[in-house]
């Protein structure tokens, strides 16, 4: 399992595990990354990954991203 801020761009993934606390993982499944879920990277900006999940695109800190094991 990796976090997913290392995931390659453009590589499909599956969301294998959600950390942080429990306000964290709520907001987290909120937006759509559930455990099974598909996600993908589709760019990194400076300290932000915008990735591909539930067909919605979604920019997330590297902080949360560090949270979401794929």
């Amino acid at each position: 399992m990796l976090p997913l801020s290392v995931a390659a761009v453009g590589e499909e993934n599956i969301i294998k595990k959600v950390g942080g606390s429990p306000e964290v993982k709520q907001h987290l499944e909120n937006l759509g990354f559930v455990v099974g879920g598909r996600v993908s990277v589709i760019s990194v900006t400076g300290g932000n990954i915008i990735v591909n999940v539930k067909e919605s695109r979604i920019a997330i800190s590297r902080e949360m991203a560090l949270k979401i094991m794929v």
